[in-house]
């Protein structure tokens, strides 16, 4: 029996070597971890539980009947991070590339099946160079199992993927099916096309980096969520994420102790706003003077910066944060950041995390690029999003809200619990400037002085219609709060929604204007 245990031993060792120690010190000198390393990273000390260790291809096609391939180039198994049970794969790039043949697939699809039924994060590395040629067919089925199970546990579990190297062709659709993608910079890669193809069918010459390195996916295209300097701080990074999210559908996210008073008056959001309505401010520290400890954790930071996505906690409770930005295109919705946001939206509707939105939007972004690119469409799903959406939604009027933006930023038509508005709100159609210019046309033209005329017209639609006190004598409004309560008041509201029970006409899905 000794025998026979020294040989398990023999063969466990070997098989964490992995691709063997020239290949590990080359994944070390090109700034990367190894996948057993990330996993070690993730989990808690001694938790991770390794499955399917054993596995290898069946490829016999090319040669590859000779060629070993430890674990087939994937860790899978599941252990706890901060004690709830998380379920993990890491691509093992030392291993043939990380690339993916029928086996490899397997084992992923295995991680995700036991995920679902056991109602579990999920968190996958990518590190590969993309489907195993050698086994054709095989390898693009495999893809085609994960993408399908991605999909059916899509709103179930939260699903993470961390992008540690290359991930390129039909790889990358796995995590864009997801809920979350991390990068790292100067080692993440993410494209459909190469470089090369792309110079041979195009002629233009771009490298990795431009073409699908961290910092393209997290500024232009959107694709990723979050973006750091190593691979360390990015799984501390996803701990935290864990930390605000439920491990499934049918919880609550994670209640935390916090010594902050939730009485905490504050001062400071009585002067945050400018007296000028046309002068920006920072809506990021409005969400820090309310949050628990005054700690954000934001997501899509790079992207969109005229709207701010993220989640802070009130009295310990996980909630998500939707607020324009006046700091960035005056924070007026684009494509880009309705994008964003009801993105956002769907993913706190989906694992229960209530939504409090914070508005300060002029409008709609103008433009011919705007309405060729489709922002009809695209502000569509915001609306889609909020009114779809059935966890408790809390809005704070900050400063302007009008138009058709009022409505996309989650008014009471679109099924708003709770609205409320700062006292030197402006809630109309439009706002007071253009709206003097088209009503008092006239008495402005007609006037001896227009200048004084117009401004005193101003004042005037601004304090007959765009008051919040019209819309709170209407009911669109529940209450005008000193800034310096809002801490208190917000508070109040997410624990009085805490049983909220809100339903929608049963149906196979929406069809929601993508």
């Amino acid at each position: 029996m000794k025998e026979k245990i020294q040989q398990l031993l023999d063969a466990e060792n070997k098989i964490k070597l992995g691709g063997g120690e020239e290949r590990i010190a080359k994944q070390h000198k090109s700034g990367k971890l190894t996948a057993r390393e990330r996993i070690n990273l993730l989990f808690d000390e001694g938790s991770f539980v390794e499955l399917d260790k054993f596995v290898e291809h069946r490829c016999t096609n090319f040669g590859m009947e000779e060629v070993k391939a430890p674990a087939d180039g994937v860790v899978t198994g599941y252990g706890t991070v901060n004690g709830r049970l998380v379920f993990a794969f890491a691509q093992d790039f030392t291993v043939l590339g990380g690339s993916l043949g029928e086996m490899h697939a397997a084992k992923i699809c295995k991680v995700q099946d036991m995920a679902l039924k056991m109602g579990a994060p999920i968190v996958g590395f990518n590190d590969s160079g993309g489907a195993r040629i050698q086994e054709g067919v095989d390898a693009l089925s495999g893809y085609g199992r994960i993408f399908y199970r991605n999909t059916i546990a899509s709103g179930v579990i939260p699903q993470i993927s961390v992008i540690m190297g290359p991930s390129a062709g039909g790889a990358v659709y796995s995590p864009a099916l997801t809920d979350f993608i991390f990068m790292v910079e100067n080692t993440s890669r993410m494209f459909i096309t190469g470089p090369q193809v792309i110079k041979s069918v195009t002629g233009q010459e771009v490298s990795q980096e431009e073409l699908g390195g961290a910092s393209t996916h997290n500024k232009v295209s959107g694709v990723a969520h979050f973006m750091d300097k190593t691979e360390e701080e990015s799984i501390e990074r996803i701990k935290l994420l864990l930390s605000f999210l439920p491990s499934n559908n049918l919880e609550d996210g994670p209640v935390f102790e916090t010594e902050d008073n939730i009485n905490r008056l504050e001062e400071g959001l009585n002067e945050i706003v400018p007296v000028n309505p046309n002068k920006p401010y920072d809506m990021k520290e409005v969400i820090r003077l309310i949050a628990d400890n005054g700690y954000f954790f934001e997501v899509q930071e790079y992207y969109a910066q005229n709207i701010i996505t993220g989640f802070i906690r009130l009295n310990g409770k996980p909630v998500g944060v939707v607020a324009n930005q006046p700091r960035v295109l005056a924070g007026c919705l684009d494509i880009n950041a309705s994008d964003k946001a009801g993105r956002f939206i769907r993913t706190c509707d989906a694992f229960n995390i209530p939504l409090l939105n914070l508005v300060d939007v002029p409008g709609f972004l103008p433009g011919t690029e705007q309405e060729y690119g489709g922002i009809i469409r695209h502000g569509a799903k915001m609306l889609y999003a909020y009114s779809e959406a059935t966890v408790p939604k809390v809005t704070l009027i900050v400063r302007k809200a009008y138009g058709g933006a009022y409505l996309a930023m989650c008014s009471k038509d679109l099924g708003a619990d709770q609205v409320f508005a700062w006292p030197n709100a402006e809630i109309a159609v439009m706002g007071p400037d253009g709206a003097a210019n088209i009503i008092f046309k006239k008495d402005i033209e007609n006037s001896d002085n227009p200048i004084e005329t117009r401004q005193e017209k101003i004042n005037e639609y601004r304090n007959t219609i765009a008051s919040p006190y019209i819309a709170a004598q209407r009911g669109f409004v529940d209450d005008v709060l000193v800034p310096s309560t809002t801490r208190p008041r917000l508070i109040s509201a997410f624990e009085m929604l805490e049983s909220k029970r809100e339903s929608r006409p049963a149906k196979k899905h929406g069809n929601i204007p993508l």
